[in-house]
């Protein structure tokens, strides 16, 4: 045996060891609030990041059919050589007017959008000053960029300016952070970010993953919920969640920044085009959001009602409005052991620990959606109890 492959096998066994090793549960039926696994069948699907219950929608499913038919498999190209259809300009169309931002850009997956914003837009003569909770390929981003890197407390907006303010002459001063944050369901403070970077003429990227589709009186996202469409300057975020659920993620913004992103950003000049089927699905997704929030309204509905129950039965739940709705478990092993009888009793649920969350913050993250019905939601509510009870916690 090499000697590498010795020192993997004893970081393998560390894992294990702490009970942050991760196992994947086979599903095998398409996705939805009720599924299959290969250990139990018709399990109440609780983890899912489907907010909207679009996954398996038959209106998605035959678009993306009609998009096979009309546009083909694949297109076995990046965009700029020989990758660009009709649906796709449709599309950046059609996400850029949802999001009321001049222009945007696919990608294959909002952590390609991350990765390839910052070391486009930004050298070393500049500054990136990002949430300490923002989303791994955010970190990941910044990390490629020469940028100078400045990182303020969640939502602090005192830290923030002090680190604005640590930036001083840089030449582009550029703020990120997720309009809502993944594991506490925390949304940005977009108003007072946006305050301070006119104060300090900053740009404000936010990656509204976890809000497009559902925040906002029309689901627009994070900068509709707080009141500050038009003061964000880059939005990245996925198709792959309550936008249908697939794959596929985008940036929109000024229209100068993604017409430099499609010259030089890498993940959008190496990485193939968005499939046309996910194209045509997504297309769909936006027609039907813009027509009607029934889905918006209902996965908010539902996560109001849960996080009521679920705080009459005594867990340590975090505070909020978002359908993200993590319980607090702190100790890694007793995490994974509370989402294995979870299951047992008929709700697919994950425990979440180190290093998808700080060391000593292990938790069940729960994502209500609209698929959701209320004698669903009681169920869940009822077999954390029972859970509960029996490891007297």
């Amino acid at each position: 045996m090499k000697t590498a492959i010795k020192y993997i096998k004893q970081e393998i066994e560390t894992i294990k060891e702490t009970g942050t090793y991760k196992e994947e549960r086979i599903i095998t039926t398409p996705q939805s609030s009720r599924i299959d696994t290969r250990d139990k069948k018709q399990v109440l699907n609780m983890c899912a990041n489907n907010y909207l219950g679009l996954s398996n929608n038959p209106d998605l499913i035959a678009a993306a059919k009609e998009g096979l038919d009309k546009w083909g498999f694949g297109l076995s190209s990046v965009r700029f050589i020989c990758g660009t259809q009709e649906a796709h300009k449709t599309l950046e169309r059609a996400v850029s007017d949802f999001l009321g931002m001049e222009d945007t850009i696919l990608y294959s997956s909002c952590f390609d959008a991350n990765g390839g914003l910052f070391e486009t837009l930004l050298g070393e003569d500049d500054a990136v000053i990002s949430d300490e909770l923002n989303h791994a390929s955010i970190i990941d981003g910044v990390r490629l960029s020469k940028a100078k890197r400045l990182r303020y407390k969640n939502n602090d907006m005192a830290d923030l300016r002090a680190k604005l303010k640590e930036a001083g002459n840089a030449k582009i001063k550029l703020i990120a952070t997720d309009g809502v944050f993944s594991m506490d369901g925390y949304i940005a403070n977009l108003s007072g970010i946006c305050d301070l970077a006119e104060e300090y003429d900053a740009l404000v990227m936010v990656d509204d993953s976890h809000a497009v589709g559902f925040m906002g009186e029309k689901g627009r996202g994070s900068h509709e919920y707080c009141g500050v469409m038009g003061r964000v300057d880059i939005i990245t975020g996925t198709l792959g969640k309550a936008l249908g659920g697939a794959s596929g993620g985008y940036t929109s913004g000024k229209k100068e920044i993604i017409q430099l992103l499609r010259q030089r950003s890498r993940p959008y000049l190496f990485s193939n085009t968005l499939a046309p089927s996910i194209v045509a699905a997504a297309i769909k997704t936006l027609d039907m959001l813009n027509g009607s929030t029934v889905y918006r309204d209902k996965v908010h509905e539902n996560a109001h009602y849960f996080r009521e129950q679920i705080a009459k039965i005594g867990l340590d739940v975090q505070p909020g409005t978002h359908p993200i709705v993590p319980i607090m478990l702190y100790d890694a092993k007793k995490a994974t052991e509370f989402a294995r009888r979870m299951l047992e009793k008929g709700v697919y649920v994950i425990a979440f620990s180190y290093p998808v969350v700080p060391q000593g913050k292990a938790r069940i993250r729960i994502q209500v959606s609209a698929g959701h019905s209320k004698e669903d939601l009681d169920f869940a509510v009822t077999c954390f109890k029972q859970v509960k009870e029996e490891m007297e916690l």
